[in-house]
Formats: structure tokens, C-alpha cells, sequence
């Protein structure tokens, strides 16, 4: 019985492995972005504004985060539309064609760095093109979302760009609506220098306020460059207090004009966001050009081809796995069967087997 059943098994493993059909692999291996420290932090700390620090706040990006975005469903996306692949799977849904590319895909991160692509599919050119658009589409998005500390530097500094230069033109329209309702107060030339003054050491307090927040998110509480940041914060603070405890307001314009105050603060705001804007400029430019030349560029070592040969089904192993799984079932169903004809020979076992029988027959309905 032992054979027979082994015999058997092996021999249906046999036939159903001759209607399965082939498959092919193709494999595509690229080198992704290396991304090391930038220069920028020492060109951003030479260039006023103080905003250096951002630089070193990003690391090097793993392989882990490029084998994450080629399983995107951003990825996974573009190539259903582009191969037609609902058309050639005929899945019902758009989510089970996710799932069967998802299964026919394997990307694995190699010694070094270097990424393999893999596709298993059972037309060789499907698989080889597939290997490659993997490839193509990893460098769209790459080009196009702030991958490199450069492209990060780059979005955050418009952010604070576009927002300074907002609150400048609203100052400026607040300004323009005082002089034409009640016309400009004068103010002499101590006092202009005084409200220039104070709004650029407002605005080189805000850029540090910007610049020590960003390092807090990446350095620690010891960290000297942490540390003097702040120090330069508080001597700023500190010649602000100075300035406006020794220069107030009311004492840079006419007393007999009750708008001077008003007008004075109006002229400051405009001044304050003048120099924040002119400042955060600076450090967008200077981020775009860093972007540029640290573009993120996928290398391709090895290009998909198409398989000559194909990769499954692997017909030996499935035979031999029948055969041992056939032949162990057939072990236990030989030992159960002898170990229940030796109990039969016991009376005492016998006779609960009966009653148990006729237990079961009383219960079943009629």
C-alpha cells in the first residue's frame, strides 16, 4: 500500500507539472543615488541670514527607501496602464492587479548597495520590459519628489520665501493705505536709522529661530554648532531689548503727531519682512543651484534582457516534494490502521467502540 500510494502520488505530480505552463525571468540591477554631506551647510553659513544649519539635517538615503518606492503603488500604477496589464491578467479589480504584479516582482538590495529587479512572467518580453520600466519609473520619481537634502532644502526655503514674501506685501499695502489717509509723519534721520536697524535685527532673529528649530530635529542638546546658534540668538535678543528699551518709539518721531507711533511700527513691519524675504531669497537660489548638481541619477549596471531559458516551474522539486509528502501520508496511514486493528483484538475496546456506535446511530435524526 506504502508504494502503491507513493507510486501514485508521483505519478499525478508528474502530469500536473506537464500542464503547468512556463515562466521567465528577467532581472534588472541598478546603482541608486549615492547621497553623502553636502557643501551647502558651509556655502549657506557664508552667505548672511545664517540659515546654514539645515544643511547637515538630512542623511544618506537607503536602499531600503528606493526598494519602497519601486513597490509604490505610484509605480505599480504606471506600468498596468502602460503594459495593459488589466487586459492581459483580466483581474476584476484594479487592487488584484496590484497584488498579481506585486507577486511576480522581487526587488532585493545586494552587497554594496546595488539593487536587483526581478520579474517573473510567462511571456520572456513582457518580463524583461516590466524589469526595465521598474527602472524608468524609479528615476520620474526621483526627479520629481524631494529625494536628496538638496530638493528638501529647496522646498522648505520656497515655503518660507513665498510666506515672507505674502507678509511683506501686506505690509506694504498697509503702509501705503496710512500715508494716503493721513500722509507720511516726519521722521528724521535717526529715527530711520533706528526703525532699519531694529527690523533687520528682527529679521536676522526670526532666520536664526528658523535655522536652530531645524537643528533641534537632527542634532543633540551638546552639539556645539546647537549651542552657539543659541548663544547668537540670545546676543540678538538681547541688543533688540537694548535698542527698544533705549530708542522707544515715541522718541524717533514728532510727539506732536499722535499717527507717528502707528506709522513708525508700519515703516518697521515693512523693513522686518523686507530683510526676511531678501534673506530666505538668498538661501532658495542658493538651494536650487545645490539641487541641480546633486540631482538624484539611477545608474543602470545591468539592463533586463529577455530570458532564453526558462525559470519555472522548477518540475524536479515539485516531483520530489510529491513523492516524500505521498510516501510519509501513506507511513501514517499504515501505522494508524495497524494500531487500530491491534485494538479491535482487545474485548474491553471492542465493546466501547460498539457502544459508542450505537450512542452516535440514537443521536443522528430520522
Amino acid at each position: 500500500m506504502i508504494l502503491g500510494v507513493t507510486f501514485g502520488v508521483t505519478l499525478a505530480a508528474v502530469g500536473y507539472t506537464l500542464f503547468l505552463p512556463k515562466t521567465f525571468t528577467a532581472v534588472a540591477r541598478i546603482l541608486p543615488p549615492q547621497q553623502g554631506q553636502s557643501t551647502a551647510a558651509m556655502l549657506l553659513g557664508q552667505i548672511g541670514g545664517g540659515l546654514g544649519g539645515l544643511a547637515g539635517g538630512i542623511g544618506k538615503g537607503p536602499s531600503d527607501l528606493y526598494i519602497g518606492m519601486l513597490k509604490s503603488e505610484t509605480v505599480a500604477d504606471a506600468l498596468i496602464e502602460r503594459f495593459k496589464l488589466r487586459e492581459v491578467w483580466k483581474p476584476k479589480f484594479l487592487l488584484e492587479a496590484r497584488g498579481r504584479l506585486a507577486s511576480s516582482s522581487t526587488f532585493t538590495a545586494e552587497k554594496g548597495g546595488i539593487i536587483s529587479i526581478e520579474v517573473r512572467e510567462r511571456d520572456p518580453k513582457l518580463a524583461a520590459d516590466l524589469a526595465n520600466a521598474y527602472v524608468e519609473q524609479l528615476h520620474k520619481l526621483t526627479s520629481t519628489l524631494a529625494i536628496s537634502e538638496a530638493s528638501q532644502r529647496r522646498v522648505f526655503f520656497e515655503q518660507q520665501q513665498q510666506q515672507a514674501k505674502e507678509k511683506l506685501a501686506d505690509a506694504e499695502v498697509r503702509l501705503r493705505q496710512a500715508i494716503e489717509s493721513g500722509g507720511l509723519v516726519s521722521v528724521d534721520a535717526q529715527g530711520r536709522a533706528v526703525v532699519e536697524i531694529m527690523g533687520r535685527l528682527r529679521a536676522q532673529i526670526s532666520a536664526k529661530e528658523i535655522q536652530i528649530g531645524s537643528m533641534k530635529a537632527f542634532a543633540a542638546p551638546s552639539n556645539p554648532d546647537l549651542q552657539r546658534a543659541e548663544r547668537e540668538l540670545v546676543a540678538m535678543r538681547q541688543e533688540l531689548s537694548r535698542l527698544e528699551a533705549g530708542s522707544p518709539l515715541e522718541d524717533v518721531v514728532d510727539r506732536k503727531e499722535a499717527k507717528g507711533v502707528g506709522h513708525i511700527r508700519l515703516m518697521r513691519d515693512v523693513k522686518y519682512n523686507e530683510v526676511l524675504f531678501e534673506a530666505l531669497a538668498k538661501q532658495y537660489e542658493l538651494a536650487r543651484v545645490e539641487e541641480a548638481r546633486e540631482a538624484p541619477i539611477v545608474q543602470v549596471l545591468d539592463r533586463a534582457v529577455q530570458p532564453e531559458k526558462a525559470s519555472g516551474p522548477n518540475r524536479r522539486l515539485i516531483v520530489t516534494l510529491a513523492a516524500v509528502c505521498g510516501f510519509l501520508a501513506a507511513m501514517l496511514f499504515a501505522f494508524a490502521k495497524n494500531a487500530l486493528q491491534t485494538a479491535r483484538q482487545d474485548p474491553a475496546f471492542e465493546g466501547k467502540l460498539s457502544a459508542l456506535r450505537a450512542a452516535w446511530s440514537r443521536r443522528k435524526p430520522e
